[in-house]
Formats: C-alpha cells, sequence, structure tokens
C-alpha cells in the first residue's frame, strides 16, 4: 500500500482514467483531485468521486513538490498526445510514479520507468524492463527479458513472450502475440489478435489474420 505517498493528481478524464483511478485507489495512493479541460469547461464538480480542479491551468496552484501526476489519457494508434503531455509536465518538473496493481505481477528485478502503468491482471515476468509512460494493460503478459521502450502500449490480454524487444512509441494491440526474440520497431503497431513470426521495422503495422503489412 502506499498511503503515505505524495498525493496524486489525474490528467484527463475518460475509459483509461477510469481504470486508472481504480488501480490507484486499490494500491492505497490519496487521489486530490482530476485536471480535465472538458469538465471544467461543462462545469463539472466531482467525476468518478474526485473532485474536478480545473483545466491544465489549475496545476498553477499544485507545485511539483506537493503533488505527483498520473495520465489518464490512453494511448491510441493515431496520435500522440498522451506523450505530448508526459513530456510537456515532465519538463515542469512533476513526477509520474510508476503505478502497478496490486492484482498484477511484477517480479522483483523488473526495473519500471517513471511513469509506467501496469493494469489488473498483468504479468511481467524477470529479467524485463518497461519504459517510462508504457501501459501494460489489463491481463497483458510480458514474459522473460523483454525490453519495452517508452510511450508504449501492451494493450489488454497481449503477449510478449521472451526476449522481444519493443521500441519507442509502438502499439502491441489486444490479444496480439509476439513470439520470442522478436524486435517491435520505434512506432509499429501489430494488430489485434495478430501473432507475429517476424520482427516489424519502425513505423510499419500488420494487422488481423491475413498478416498484411503496410
Amino acid at each position: 500500500m502506499n498511503n503515505g505517498a505524495t498525493p496524486l493528481v489525474l490528467l484527463g478524464a475518460g475509459g483509461h482514467a477510469r481504470v486508472l483511478v481504480a488501480l490507484a485507489r486499490a494500491a492505497g495512493y490519496q487521489i486530490l483531485g482530476v485536471c480535465d479541460p472538458a469538465l471544467a469547461t461543462n462545469a463539472v464538480a466531482n467525476w468518478e468521486g474526485l473532485e474536478v480542479l480545473g483545466d491544465d491551468g489549475a496545476m498553477e496552484r499544485l507545485a511539483p513538490d506537493r503533488v505527483a501526476l498520473m495520465l489518464g489519457v490512453g494511448h491510441l494508434v493515431t496520435g500522440n498526445l498522451r506523450e505530448q503531455l508526459y513530456t510537456f509536465w515532465r519538463e515542469r518538473g512533476y513526477d509520474f510514479p510508476a503505478l502497478v496493481h496490486p492484482f498484477a505481477w511484477v517480479a522483483p528485478d523488473v526495473v519500471l520507468g517513471p511513469g509506467a502503468q501496469v493494469m489488473a491482471g498483468a504479468v511481467i515476468q524477470p529479467g524485463c524492463e518497461v519504459g517510462e509512460n508504457t501501459i501494460v494493460n489489463t491481463r497483458a503478459g510480458v514474459d522473460h527479458d523483454c525490453r519495452i521502450g517508452r510511450n508504449v502500449h501492451v494493450a489488454p490480454g497481449a503477449t510478449l513472450c521472451g526476449t522481444v524487444t519493443v521500441e519507442d512509441g509502438a502499439f502491441i494491440g489486444a490479444g496480439a502475440t509476439v513470439i520470442q526474440g522478436l524486435n517491435v520497431g520505434k512506432c509499429a503497431v501489430v494488430g489485434a489478435g495478430v501473432t507475429l513470426v517476424r520482427s516489424l521495422t519502425p513505423a510499419t503495422t500488420v494487422l488481423g489474420a491475413a498478416n498484411r503489412y503496410s
């Protein structure tokens, strides 16, 4: 449990944010409130039991030595808003702690970068490294000695077999399997349900059972 940790402020309100709130509460974090431009514009005072602090401008009242942040914006295949927000606030001195759901299993020697998020049911085996601002989502499995870069999303139910390398910004879709020893290049996309049997070069996409590459 993390009851004595620095209070957290949630950035963003949506589906991923809702799951993240449940994780933080289960792990015993204090959540001070949520900052979200849409909620602020619509004068919403409370979201998921949290005080709406305002839009991002509310952070001007919360110094980096008083709060830490958790990023509730999910990682989409298109767009890089999550990465932009993370970089913006890190450059202003705010910490993003690595968050691990109590019902995830992470081997003691695993290295989690700042802002990494490990959701319920995920398993990360010995010898792995997970880069900053990366999501290992619900029930995803990461086997031994994998290297996952920054700003990666390993979606629900995906499996990385042993010694897989996933470079920065890549996306591993729901239920996908990457067999052992492969490399998924920077910003590459492995589509939902795909079994990847060869390495992907950067910015390459493989979709569906037909193994269509682009």
